[in-house]
């Protein structure tokens, strides 16, 4: 769920439990979950941050694609390096591959000739996930 304000905020919030040792339970205000953890077969919190890049941008391509034509397949795989270095750890070099096909007809062309233009936008524009990674935010923590 999110909460906007007479500023125009629209607030985002997940909560993160802990289940164990090194797995946790993160959940949001609508009832979705996700299990991480780190050295497992579930996803780390990295591998995370990395797939909401790649959903929130098929997201954008897929909701206007889809008017034109149903995908034969859609994959979007995305790829970083993790260093360590003088800033700490962090990633680097992050890669965003679409596979996109779609039928062999008018729908289909359709479908292909707005596909560049969609990617484009989604990376300059739209996809809120990798424009905070590429433009940076405030991360602040406190304890209560």
């Amino acid at each position: 769920m999110t909460a906007s304000d007479s500023t125009g905020r629209d607030e985002r919030r997940v909560t993160l439990t802990r289940d164990s040792e090194g797995r946790y339970t993160v959940r949001n205000d609508r009832g979705g979950s996700v299990t991480t953890s780190s050295g497992t077969d579930e996803l780390s919190p990295v591998e995370l941050l990395l797939a909401g890049i790649a959903g929130c941008t098929a997201v954008d391509v897929d909701t206007v694609t889809t008017r034109r034509a149903e995908p034969e397949s859609f994959e979007i795989e995305v790829s970083a390096d993790k260093v360590k270095d003088e800033q700490g750890n962090h990633l680097k070099d992050i890669e965003i591959t679409f596979r996109v096909r779609f039928p062999d007809d008018e729908g289909g062309d359709k479908a292909r000739a707005i596909l560049p233009s969609l990617v484009r936008r989604s990376h300059e524009e739209f996809c809120t996930v990798s424009r905070t990674v590429m433009l940076g935010a405030d991360v602040t923590a406190t304890i209560e």
